[in-house]
């Protein structure tokens, strides 16, 4: 019969000593929720080690991450391919055990977690994730999507305001599937919490119409077995067990301490934690006992294959569900998602539309959310500004009971109405992405990726799949004024590793931004569009849009006798500036090219021959961007046409005169650059 106390004790050993041998680490987190941990996945957790990408597996995100060795313990324990090797190298360079869990790294982490509170929003993505496919998917007699997502958490977590955004809409949600554990040992590493965290945390979460638990002895593995029990037995509403906990839990001198936070414990510490856990065993020794008790391969192996024989039941029955249901999951786009993109482009070339990029943004949504039913959008309280709305997605409610509304022809609503909360949306959308079956996207002002920032580097830093939808990106926005006008928000985007910035200048670089997003499944993107009504671009094709940068007008044929003298590069909005100053320096007998770089990340990543091609060497170049000058200063330019100050509260048409964004002065600054006047 399995011993709980020596399974948690096994928990506590491997956290001291794999935090001893790195030295550095955080030990009293793992060995605090060591038995909460035993409750969970020995006694609930459906999972199977051997295959931790099963989709009817539970998701368990450990939300206070710096525990990680909780987390990594437990892996090894179970039996997944996680070697005591690794827990030897914890903190190493190329190890399997990062100092914060990293999904994609290590098996069996479901999310990167380390920046308080996004674990818990991320859980809560996950929980929506598997409520909106089970709506979807499950028919009568034949339930394929049935899991439940837990989270580990501690008081950091609940302090960060994130927490208060992801855990309000997880309320009005009703995610009865998401059971939050949260681990309440008041030590934060300046020390006791209570004199700056005097929140009533039970009643918090009962006015976010969560169901509470607690406090319970975070230590008396039956209590908190009967607490997840009763929190799986809860309809309509997610659950939050408090769990009482002593951190650094055994330690003679550091348990209920700061230094047990963010300290190896030293040598001789660990030697009286083990003699006072009654813990016989040496650094990284477990008994063959403990092994047998934690050990979830059969047991997984058994779950997995159940919900195999479930889900081939279904496939003999519903065979076209089936086959949608495994594309969605595995992440694939449909078949003929090439020929969507392809015609939704020619369409955009065709129809040359005059319309901000914003609207061009929406016409795109319109074709692609017809045939992609995985797209799951959304919007920060502004939708009418961010237009993410489209006809095939409607807006997603819930009734008194928490089912998903539907209408007449039996769907449920694929746009989320996310309130004011752009860095619980971003981290949301984090969630839905790593649980898989959609694709999300969503939308608010440019000068709010601010406030979600850290979320859009927790996508980029997971290569996950999502979309943010960012409008309103430049002085362009008016008389909002230089609170809500973006100025350094493209450049310090563009910074972020692995992060796809477009910020397109018509209708068919919108689409082709669209298309390049969707079939990019390892990097989040960012789509920068205007406020402003922008002219189609004339083009000679479409088939260089995709490289982040392409030839939009070489000079025109107007008796010009000399080569092209200067390149023009401009993005988004003030491509056609540059088009009218190149009319103005022909005029002038200046001949420039013209090129149009919707995304300097995706050009950054071409050839150099290509990008030779487009910026030939020895050719002045002058870039061309409402925003900070700095990034481009990178390809060489001679002169930026920028702005490196806030703006000003002005029509849009005022500022542009005001800071300079016209065709004159564009030309202006190419003569200047040729030594021209």
């Amino acid at each position: 019969m399995a011993n709980p106390s020596r399974m948690a004790n096994a928990i506590r050993a491997l956290a001291m000593d794999a935090v001893q041998q790195a030295k550095s680490g955080h030990p009293g987190a793992p060995m605090g929720m060591a038995d909460m941990a035993v409750a969970l996945w020995a006694r609930h957790l459906r999972h199977n080690p051997a295959n931790p990408q099963w989709p009817g597996r539970d998701r368990f995100v450990l939300s206070n991450g710096h525990g990680s060795m909780l987390l990594y313990a437990l892996l090894h324990l179970t039996g997944y391919d996680l070697p005591m090797q690794e827990l030897k190298h914890f903190r190493q360079l190329h190890s399997k055990t990062p100092g914060h869990p990293e999904v994609g790294v290590t098996p069996g982490v479901e999310t990167t977690t380390g920046p308080l509170g996004q674990g818990l929003a991320n859980a809560v993505g996950m929980a929506l994730a598997e409520k909106l496919l089970a709506a979807e998917f499950n028919q009568p007699g034949h339930t394929i999507v049935d899991h439940h997502t837990y989270v580990f958490l501690g008081d950091g977590c609940l302090m960060e305001g994130i927490s208060h955004e992801a855990c309000a809409l997880a309320g009005a949600w009703k995610l009865d599937k998401l059971i939050a554990l949260y681990d309440d040992n008041g030590i934060s590493i300046d020390g006791r919490v209570q004199p700056w965290f005097v929140d009533d945390v039970a009643g918090r979460f009962k006015a976010y119409q969560w169901n509470v638990i607690g406090p319970i002895d975070g230590h008396d593995v039956n209590g908190v077995d009967r607490a997840i029990e009763q929190a799986k037995r809860a309809s309509g509403k997610p659950t939050l067990i408090i769990c009482k906990t002593h951190i650094g839990k055994g330690s003679p001198n550091r348990q209920d301490t700061a230094k047990a936070h963010g300290e190896p414990l030293g040598a001789d510490e660990i030697a009286l934690t083990r003699s006072a856990l009654g813990w016989e065993y040496g650094p990284f020794e477990i008994p063959a006992d403990v092994y047998a008790d934690w050990d979830a391969k059969v047991a997984g192996q058994a779950a997995e294959q159940a919900w195999d024989d479930a889900f081939a039941a279904y496939a003999a029955v519903h065979p076209a569900l089936a086959s949608e249901f495994a594309r969605r999951v595995g992440g694939e786009l449909p078949r003929h998602f090439a020929q969507v993109a392809v015609d939704a482009a020619v369409e955009a070339h065709t129809k040359a539309e005059t319309v901000a990029s914003r609207k061009a943004s929406q016409l795109a949504l319109e074709a692609l959310t017809a045939e992609l039913p995985e797209l799951l959008g959304g919007s920060a309280d502004l939708t009418g500004s961010n237009l993410t709305l489209t006809a095939h997605t409607l807006n997603l409610r819930f009734d008194e009971q928490g089912a998903v509304v539907k209408n007449e022809a039996g769907q449920g609503g694929r746009h989320i109405n996310y309130g004011v909360r752009e860095f619980g949306m971003a981290a949301i959308m984090n969630g839905i992405a790593l649980h898989g079956g959609f694709i999300p996207y969503g939308g608010t002002f440019l000068t709010f990726s601010d406030y979600s920032r850290n979320a859009i580097r927790m996508a980029a830093l997971m290569k996950q799949r999502v979309v943010h939808v960012f409008t309103h990106d430049s002085i362009g926005l008016g008389e909002d004024g230089p609170t809500h006008q973006s100025i350094e928000h493209a450049a310090s985007l563009r910074l972020i590793p692995g992060l796809s910035v477009w910020r397109p200048a018509d209708t068919a670089e919108t689409v082709v931004a669209w298309a390049v997003a969707l079939e990019n499944r390892h990097q989040p993107t960012a789509l920068l569009l205007s406020r402003q009504n922008l002219p189609y671009l004339p083009k000679r094709d479409l088939g260089d849009i995709s490289r982040g940068a392409y030839v939009l007008s070489e000079p025109a044929d107007v008796g010009l006798k000399k080569k092209t003298q200067a390149v023009i590069i401009a993005t988004g909005s003030e491509v056609h500036l540059a088009l009218k100053a190149q009319e103005l320096l022909a005029a002038q007998k200046i001949a420039v090219r013209v090129v149009s770089m919707p995304s300097t990340t995706a050009f950054d990543r071409q050839d150099a021959k290509y990008q030779k091609a487009v910026l030939p060497a020895g050719l002045p170049r002058i870039a061309v961007e409402m925003g900070v000058t700095d990034g481009w200063w990178k390809y060489g330019c001679a002169a930026v046409v920028g702005i490196d100050r806030f703006g000003e509260s002005a029509p849009a048409p005022v500022l542009f005169e005001h800071f300079g964004f016209t065709p004159e002065n564009v030309a202006a600054t190419v003569r200047a650059a040729l030594g021209r006047r």
